[in-house]
């Protein structure tokens, strides 16, 4: 949707540059910073328009503003309608600045009680401002942006609400290092393939193991929302800049639906400050009570067995946990994690649940024996239904490495394990990412499908199908090189007495142009 609105993509990456040039270098404080007044904003937005809906109804609201907020560390109290943004953005700079540092976000902290996960992970949240005029550019951007938003809704007929949740996006986006442990953000097109490959539906629970700004929870959730418009109302689906079918979130997010949704979707993350941006996001999209938290899913703290029918994951790929704090139900013999969340994923699914996981290369054809063992835990205690090779510029800027979807079903039986190579993702394989026409992820939706171990058998195509019984005796590697035949087309060079005399032709012809030349001089 940003694609098409280069204002909003413009004034997005002015807001990201005045916090750059304003002393705010980290790329994940910049966003987090960002995202504090982002919500601040969104926050009056929806409680304004639910105390115009109960004036127009005539039902009795309690707006979030009403009444008196105690000041933290005194004993003075304000009226929470001072804390609104249409109200502090009217004040001069540096009163503003201190009013938002000692009283607005001290409020928004505390905002779903002492019991949620937001405010639990919020209490250790600073809000950092380095100077009262970069918080007034930054409001003045926000409006704008806004603004913005709120004519694309009613020029474009897009929901405010995706457009909002998609400039949040945009701003993740812009996150383009690598984190800690191997970390980094899965692109947007590649999470939303992973959803319609495993085609999650509503009152089912989803997880990831570390779920970061919660990507694929939301992947999951758009996924849900446009099924449901899919099976009511399919003229209201549009195809997005990816191939994929996209409906807008409001087209059936009723109360009934909401709350179902509400409790279907469940993230953990090792660091903090992922797990509040991913809390953040789930909120901006529209999710009230989001269920992240921060825990160490390989660790002894963790007791989640059996619990969720769709995992989608993209683990961290490097890196070793301590063997003392693995947890007891994790039976591989390794301590390295691309490993260990593969055995969680499998762990973590009820019997008849379906993981799709993004793992390095290594995973699927590294001959050590904790490897091996792991590819044997997916093919023998659960349906392995496809691997699909992703080529290694798909994950630029933010890493060059070879990796693989696989997706399993837990308590299945394997016969047969559908491989297909992507060679194109519809963006260029440079650290550029460019938005190209060619792409193989509607084809792989479309092929994986309508799977056939009969039909699927040309190992020269780009996908095809590979029994068992040949798996386990190639040790169940599950590189597809090691199954894919390769098309060598036979090249014919001419006799060398041809060869020869075509170049005293052109040897003739160049003298002869020479002579003619000299001519001339």
């Amino acid at each position: 949707m940003l694609q098409s609105n280069s204002q909003l993509k413009s004034l997005i990456d002015k807001l990201w540059n005045n916090f750059w040039s304003g002393g705010i270098s980290n790329p994940l404080t910049a966003i987090e910073q960002i995202t504090y007044l982002i919500f601040m904003k969104r926050l009056d937005e929806l409680e304004s328009k639910r105390e115009r809906d109960a004036e127009f109804t005539g039902e009795k609201y309690i707006s979030r503003f009403d009444g008196k907020f105690n000041i933290p560390g005194t004993n003075d109290s304000i009226d929470k309608n001072e804390l609104r943004w249409s109200v502090f953005k009217h004040k001069p700079a540096d009163e503003m600045l201190m009013h938002i540092q000692m009283r607005v976000f001290p409020f928004l902290k505390e905002l779903n009680g002492g019991t949620s996960p937001f405010t639990k992970h919020m209490a250790n949240a600073v809000f950092i401002m380095p100077k009262a005029s970069l918080l007034v550019e930054a409001i003045n951007l926000i409006e704008e942006i806004f603004k913005e938003i709120e004519k694309d809704a009613t020029e474009g007929g897009h929901a405010f609400q995706d457009i909002q949740g998609d400039v949040y996006e945009m701003l993740l986006s812009e996150i383009a290092t690598a984190g800690k442990n191997g970390q980094f953000r899965t692109p947007r097109h590649i999470i939303k393939l992973m959803a319609e490959l495993v085609a999650p539906q509503l009152g089912q629970r989803i997880a990831d193991p570390a779920c970061g700004t919660g990507g694929f929870l939301l992947g999951a959730y758009q996924y849900i929302l446009t099924d449901l418009v899919r099976k009511k109302d399919p003229a209201k689906l549009q195809k997005d800049e990816d191939g994929f079918e996209r409906a807008a979130i409001s087209a059936v997010l009723s109360q009934d639906v909401k709350a179902i949704l509400d409790k279907s979707f469940v993230g953990y993350d090792i660091d903090s400050t992922m797990v509040r941006l991913g809390l953040m996001n789930m909120m901006m999209h529209g999710i009230d009570e989001p269920k992240i938290d921060y825990k160490d899913t390989l660790s002894k703290s963790y007791n989640e067995d059996s619990q969720f029918d769709i995992v989608l994951a993209n683990p961290p790929f490097t890196g070793n946990i301590d063997k003392g704090d693995i947890n007891e139900g994790l039976k591989i013999p390794t301590t390295k994690t691309e490993l260990l969340f593969v055995e969680r994923i499998f762990n973590m699914l009820k019997m008849g649940g379906t993981a799709a996981v993004i793992v390095p290369s290594g995973v699927i054809q590294n001959s050590g024996k904790s490897f091996e063992t792991v590819r044997k835990l997916i093919i023998d205690k659960a349906e392995l239904k496809a691997v699909i090779a992703v080529p290694s510029g798909a994950f630029k800027p933010y890493a060059g490495v070879s990796t693989a979807i696989l997706i399993f079903t837990k308590g299945g039986e394997t016969n047969n394990v559908w491989f297909y190579d992507m060679q194109a993702d519809g963006y260029t394989l440079d650290d550029k990412r460019n938005k190209i026409a060619d792409s193989d992820l509607p084809d792989i939706v479309q092929r994986y499908k309508t799977r056939d171990a009969k039909k699927d058998s040309d190992r020269k195509q780009k996908y095809f199908m590979v029994p068992k019984k040949e798996i386990v005796e190639n040790n169940y590697d599950l590189n597809l090189s090691t199954y894919k035949e390769e098309l060598y087309e036979e090249v014919v060079y001419e006799k060398p007495n041809v060869i020869f005399a075509k170049l005293e032709t052109l040897e003739a012809d160049i003298q002869k142009g020479l002579a003619e030349l000299k001519q001339f001089v």
